[in-house]
């Protein structure tokens, strides 16, 4: 419309970079990157208030409502907090928590990657919990004039629990928003090749530092076996990250066991559990062994406490000699190249073209 003509009859004019604008051919792109969340601190108070909101998800619990909350506020959310804060002390870094950490450094290395490709595209970070929040991300983008976004879960596989409810957390903010902007996701990238060559370069990096061990072992977070009954894809995905990766770095499924942690509850989880199968592997005669959690983006208490301190502990005491924990990708180069590899791919039709 004419802005002459719009100022006259009082209707608001679109200008780029205010909330609700036309897209313009050279106005930014926004991409979101989301995790999982983290406590502020590894005290009981911020524990507490962390698992509150995490575990009143219905897509990570799927027990009755009411039997649930009683669980949750009357015993979880008393015991746990103070079971676990040595736990989160033990791996907290001196900026903070380490999916905080490096979840920033990914977002400020993916944004350079974007730039340095001559690239219009801003990056934040969302966390489904917590803060910085999903709202948060979304409403800075929009005040960078991005109203094409896409919104990047940084969950290799796709699992109800983790990419579904970001997608309803983001339309969830979306619901209270006269104008809406423009928004694509990723639902999963536990096939893409640029990941799996990052990760074996990650395996093979470990390998030329401090040599092979006897078994690789892959650890994926764990999930409820009725998730899978119930037609989740996440089990099946899982295995097909392990055998992509196990054929990157050239090894046979006899080099390799895949296994499933962070158990929790007293219902069936997908096995077999990471733990036993540590025990089981040491009471074999294998001595050596390197972990790897391909499910994991970024370190976090999972990987760091569970894993490589836990997961040692019990290796080592089951009659195991060295369990070495392969950090994860976290802002590898060779992942962050990758990583803006995906997402370019994923903006193709709003990003100009190249010449």
């Amino acid at each position: 419309m004419n802005p002459v003509l719009a100022r006259s009859i009082g209707l608001p004019q679109y200008t780029a970079g205010v909330p609700g604008a036309l897209p313009m051919a050279d106005a930014p792109v926004g991409v979101i990157l989301v995790n999982l969340g983290t406590p502020t601190a590894a005290e009981p108070r911020a524990i507490r208030r962390f698992l509150k909101e995490f575990l009143s998800d219905p897509r990570v619990v799927e027990i009755p409502k009411p039997l649930w909350w009683l669980i949750l506020n009357g015993i979880i959310l008393n015991v746990r907090p103070r079971k676990i804060q040595d736990k989160y002390a033990s791996v907290w870094l001196p900026e903070g928590s380490p999916l905080m950490v490096y979840s920033r450094r990914q977002q400020a290395a993916l944004a350079h990657a974007m730039q340095t490709r001559g690239l219009n595209v801003k990056v934040e970070l969302g966390m489904r919990y917590g803060e910085p929040s999903l709202a948060s991300a979304i409403d800075a983008l929009r005040a960078q004039g991005c109203e094409r976004m896409l919104v990047l879960p940084l969950y290799p596989q796709y699992a109800a629990s983790t990419t579904a409810t970001v997608v309803d957390k983001v339309a969830e903010h979306l619901r209270g928003l006269r104008s809406q902007p423009e928004l694509r996701f990723v639902q999963r990238y536990g096939q893409d090749s640029g990941y799996i060559a990052a990760l074996a370069a990650q395996v093979q990096a470990h390998w030329a530092e401090h040599g092979r061990a006897q078994r690789l072992l892959m650890s994926f977070h764990g999930l409820p076996k009725v998730s899978i009954q119930q037609g989740d894809p996440y089990h099946a995905e899982c295995l097909d990250t392990a055998q992509r990766l196990t054929a990157a770095l050239g090894l046979t499924e006899a080099d390799v066991v895949v296994t499933f942690q962070s158990r929790f509850g007293a219902q069936e989880w997908l096995q077999p559990y990471t733990e036993p199968t540590l025990q089981a592997l040491a009471r074999d005669g294998v001595r050596t062994l390197d972990v790897i959690c391909p499910g994991f983006a970024v370190d976090c208490l999972e990987t760091l406490e569970e894993v490589a301190q836990g997961c040692a502990e019990t290796f080592h005491e089951a009659g195991g000699e060295s369990l070495r924990y392969i950090p994860a990708l976290n802002d590898a180069p060779v992942w962050i190249d990758a990583l803006a590899d995906l997402a370019e791919r994923n903006l193709l039709g709003w990003l100009p073209m190249r010449p």
